[in-house]
């Protein structure tokens, strides 16, 4: 992906601590700013307005706020780490309402809330010459930034939690149904999955590694508007368990 050279790598520690890639650091509560390096907004159709990102102390939790109003972007990273070592994702995320007419099954309706996405650089011979001529088409579609593989976990308005199926664009992004419905908007949720796993299941392979994370707010298909956030994304240990800090404090 050409563009993810513009942007400065992790590094990925020899031992199974926690690997941190989203702890947003917010100086002022008063005065949101925007995402830090390496985080950057990726906008995939120039013709489609931009998800507007801020990070922001909520309900004490330092996270990016996401806000979106018939629009689409990624705030996207890279990765650059050892999923046998450190393959479980936790993070926590918040929707303050599901859309309303989102559909994950079409393409007018593939819209999201809230999601987390993984995007995979997958070995040659890892995939067929069909596979591999279908990615080489939608690169000259689409640009560099489709990737090989990728999952992505989504707080959806109505299927039911652990649905899993292809995005209704391309085969090769597998949606999972992480959260669903509107019972914990307006709270911060914790989450837990194994993404190594998840990929070999999808994509039948473990010659794959990850070079992309990114969280989104997605509403350009349905014209809804979205306000979500999104925090403490980091990867651990398949026993280990997940690392959150302690809401601050509202100020007085």
């Amino acid at each position: 992906m050409l563009w993810l050279t513009a942007l400065a790598a992790c590094t990925t520690p020899s031992h199974a601590t926690a690997v941190w890639l989203g702890r947003f650091a917010v100086a002022s509560p008063a005065t949101p700013t925007a995402p830090p390096p390496p985080w950057q907004v990726v906008r995939l159709n120039p013709k489609v307005a931009p998800t507007h990102y801020q990070t922001r102390l909520w309900d004490g939790v330092a996270a990016v706020e996401a806000r979106a109003d018939a629009s689409m972007s990624l705030l996207a990273r890279p990765l650059d780490v050892d999923l046998s070592v450190t393959p479980v994702l936790c993070w926590r995320w918040r929707v303050q309402r599901v859309l309303q007419s989102a559909d994950i099954s079409t393409r007018q309706g593939d819209d999201y809330a809230a999601r987390v996405y993984v995007a995979f650089s997958v070995a040659s011979e890892a995939m067929s010459l069909a596979t591999r001529s279908k990615l080489a088409l939608g690169r000259a579609l689409y640009g560099e930034q489709v990737p090989d593989a990728a999952l992505n976990y989504v707080w959806d308005n109505r299927s039911p939690i652990g649905t899993r199926r292809a995005n209704a664009y391309t085969e090769r992004t597998q949606m999972i149904v992480q959260r669903s419905g509107s019972e914990l908007a307006g709270q911060w949720v914790v989450e837990r999955v194994n993404v190594l796993a998840d990929a070999v299941q999808t994509f039948g392979t473990e010659k794959l590694r990850a070079v992309l994370l990114a969280v989104a707010a997605d509403t350009d298909n349905t014209g809804e508007q979205a306000h979500s956030g999104f925090a403490d994304l980091h990867l651990v240990g398949p026993q280990a368990p997940c690392e959150f800090p302690a809401a601050a404090a509202a100020p007085r």
